[in-house]
């Protein structure tokens, strides 16, 4: 498992950032910072950035901020040689804003967008030779076509052998019913090996699943079946680190947060880079060495949420070193 890839499927897209506002003359005017971003290739980055051979499997217009995505995406150390073009679709934009704590809300403009267009068809069982572990989100579950792609991105990566991660980052107001759809949700959470949920998506998708609201229950259900490993974020307080055997909980370390867009992203990248470096067997049969890798996720996403934007927030190797010993010092 170790010399094969990641190979992180979804969408990239432009992160408008509100970064202040012009008070200047007689109308406000909102100031935004253009960064690269979508939650697959945050994740494609932050491995990228932690040592990891990491491809991106997406499709983005062929406009200027196609052009961007993928030259960023390239600058980071992240292989784009399965990024497909689409010939008139445009690339998605979001416009983020941040509150006061640095939690934020978004603005999509991804209808018709190159990702939404991207179709089964297009995928090769090539694509996925050497992959060790798909990576995907749910914004590849927002219409009957993208499912069927996603779906056969499962399937591809299975025949090699491959395991499959779930990040749900739920965004409702892609969903045209203006909230996801919890049964199309719930049934790609069980097709993946590694989940993960913030803990306001696990109350929503178990209130729309037979065990309406018992989350411990939903929990044990999803772990009866492929999923071996679930992990609950929860902002600052601890992780939840389920398995078929244990559970375990792993303080998030202390951080002033400045922007929580690739807060997620972050801690996903650091744990799917050790889940790669021991293999997943060997993680859950060792409680102390899970403990440790689910640890440095949280290195990874607390470093996240103390910069600005996705791409350039996520750390390398070196940052989470400083950081872990940082964090030593202080106890």
């Amino acid at each position: 498992m170790a010399n094969r890839k990641l190979v992180c499927f979804g969408e990239a897209l432009i992160d408008f950032l509100n970064t202040g506002s012009d008070h200047g003359g007689e109308t406000p005017l909102n100031q935004f910072t253009q960064y690269p971003g979508g939650a697959p290739a945050n994740v494609a980055v932050a491995a990228a950035k932690l040592g990891v051979p990491t491809r991106f499997l997406g499709q983005v217009g062929s406009d200027i901020f196609g052009d961007f995505l993928l030259s960023c995406l390239k600058q980071y150390g992240v292989d784009t040689s399965l990024a497909l073009r689409h010939p008139t679709a445009k690339t998605s934009l979001a416009f983020v804003f941040l509150d006061d704590t640095g939690d934020r809300s978004f603005e999509f403009y991804r209808d018709g967008t190159a990702d939404t267009l991207m179709q089964a068809e297009q995928l090769e069982s090539t694509y996925f030779d050497d992959c060790g572990l798909l990576h995907f989100c749910s914004n590849t579950l927002t219409s009957n076509s993208l499912q069927l792609t996603t779906a056969a991105a499962i399937e591809l990566a299975r025949a090699r052998q491959a395991l499959v991660s779930f990040d749900v980052n739920l965004r409702h107001n892609l969903w045209r019913a203006g909230a996801a759809d919890s049964d199309v949700v719930n049934a790609f959470v069980r097709s993946a090996d590694i989940l993960k949920f913030s803990r306001d998506e696990l109350e929503f998708l178990c209130a729309g699943s037979p065990y309406d609201g018992d989350v411990n229950t939903y929990i044990q259900a999803i772990l009866a079946g492929t999923p071996q490993l679930v992990l609950v974020t929860d902002g600052g307080a601890a992780v939840q680190c389920y398995t078929r055997d244990i559970h375990i909980a792993v303080a998030i370390p202390p951080v002033k947060v400045v922007d929580t867009t690739a807060g997620g992203d972050g801690f996903t990248g650091g744990l799917l880079r050790k889940v790669l470096e021991h293999g997943l067997t060997d993680l859950l049969a060792d409680k102390w060495l899970l403990e440790d890798c689910v640890r440095f996720a949280t290195l990874s996403g607390a470093i996240a949420v103390s910069r600005p934007g996705a791409f350039p927030a996520l750390p390398t190797l070196a940052d989470i070193e400083s950081f872990r010993c940082a964090c030593e010092r202080s106890l």
